[in-house]
């Protein structure tokens, strides 16, 4: 028997439709917020745009300049830095908690995952490439079975989608990233624990390094 879910607010709602904009590109750095247009395009209030942009400004994504507004942020390289440091530590040893934490249904997780990142990327579907991408390392997360790892990596994300949403714009370079996350869950399955963690840490330095590059190529 599932448990009833609670429907998310109209402020929740505006807040994720609003991240997503910012993490796909689709709202650039520097544009400004209008918030009636927002309201209207929406079709809701101004009140639940109003908060959903109080909780951006406090996660960083947005930033009041007075006489402009509300402007989306710039992406801090230095932030982006920092939390692929901590990635590049954190993850492999998310990897090495799970190898002896894995329960019977971890393949069929990890296929389903796996699935639909290919899905995503032969769509050429950026924003759905992204959503898998997050399912993909939440999963690892999970498996873990350590909640502060959960919980720290999502403060997190968010910012790290901006960065990818450069490098999945040419869905190409996409390909070879669900060949590494497979790459990964194979190893992990098959009792290679340590080969896991050292593959993970070489993907998440490949994807920084991806990412600086496309970052540069466009400044």
């Amino acid at each position: 028997m599932e448990s009833i879910k609670t429907p998310k607010t109209l402020v929740e709602q505006t807040y994720e439709i609003l991240l997503d904009a910012i993490c796909t590109g689709e709202l650039a750095p520097g544009e400004r917020l209008a918030q009636d247009q927002i309201a209207a395009k929406l079709n809701v209030s101004r009140q639940p745009v109003n908060s959903a942009i109080s909780i951006l400004k406090a996660n960083r994504f947005v930033e009041d300049t007075g006489r402009r507004g509300v402007i989306v942020s710039q992406v801090d390289t230095n932030l982006f830095r920092s939390i692929y440091e901590f990635r590049s530590v954190i993850e492999p040893f998310a990897v090495t908690l799970a190898g002896a934490r894995l329960t019977e249904n971890a393949r069929m997780e990890a296929e389903l995952s796996i699935g639909r990142g290919r899905q995503a990327a032969s769509r050429r579907d950026a924003l759905g490439l992204l959503r898998a991408d997050v399912e993909f390392h939440s999963m690892i997360y999970r498996w873990s079975g350590n909640p502060v790892i959960e919980n720290s990596m999502q403060v997190n994300w968010h910012h790290i989608r901006r960065s990818m949403a450069q490098v999945l714009r040419d869905p190409d370079a996409a390909a070879p990233v669900w060949d590494e996350h497979e790459a990964i869950v194979e190893a992990l399955l098959a009792g290679r624990t340590k080969d896991a963690a050292a593959l993970m840490k070489r993907h998440i330095e490949g994807a920084y390094r991806q990412i600086v590059a496309a970052t540069s190529a466009e400044a």
